[in-house]
């Protein structure tokens, strides 16, 4: 049996009549953003952003095969108002959000890994700090009903998977592929995740209809 949350996601779970036009602004944003770093050529900074989003993606991914396979919840779940619900688990403002976040957080790194933050290795002191402000927000959308957590192992009182899986995974993978000695190497990794994402998007949506 499904959970209310899960069946208010559902009913409007890639409905294009709850279009909205600011989508066209912030989609405006995300090439901006991205055309900006092409410019410089930053390619790691671009590598290490698609490589943050395309690990949201995975997440996103797992977590409606969560719900398609105990039919009862996400592990959460975007039942709010929204302009287009991807997956039960991502809208499309959600979606631009983590299109440019890898982005945003990269370029906090300094020029030296090996360069320390209160005693910390600044990579590691920036995933940490990101991760726990994800959370944070996490929280607060939570809190009014725009994210929603069914599982006693994934709400406010145990909020470490949430850390660990929810965002520090994006944080490592993306300062990772930043840090990496070759491009070759970068668009290997980044190249891997995405193809991966695609595939299990078609299989799991038009063919298996199963998210």
């Amino acid at each position: 049996m499904f959970t209310d949350s899960a069946n208010r996601a559902l009913a409007i779970l890639r409905d294009g009549t709850q279009f909205q036009w600011y989508v066209i602004p912030l989609l405006a944003f995300v090439f901006y953003v991205y055309t900006v770093e092409v410019e410089k050529q930053n390619w790691n900074l671009v590598l290490a952003g698609l490589a943050f989003w395309g690990m949201d993606w995975l997440n996103e991914i797992i977590n409606s095969l969560v719900f398609h396979f105990t039919n009862y919840a996400p592990i959460w779940g975007a039942p709010g108002k929204t302009a287009f619900l991807i997956l039960i688990g991502l809208n499309i403002e959600i979606m631009f959000m983590f299109a440019v976040s890898g982005i945003i957080w990269t370029k906090m790194l300094l020029p030296d890994k090996k360069t320390k933050i209160l005693g910390i290795p600044n990579r590691a002191f920036i995933a940490v700090v990101g991760a726990a402000f994800c959370v944070f927000v996490e929280y607060l959308l939570n809190s009014i009903g725009a994210l929603t957590w069914d599982y006693s192992w994934w709400n406010r009182s145990a909020p470490w998977l949430i850390f660990l899986f929810g965002y520090l995974t994006f944080f490592i993978v993306a300062f990772w592929v930043f840090d990496m000695k070759t491009l070759k190497s970068k668009l290997i990794t980044v190249g891997t995740i995405w193809t991966i994402v695609i595939l299990a998007l078609i299989v799991f949506i038009p063919i298996l209809r199963w998210v």
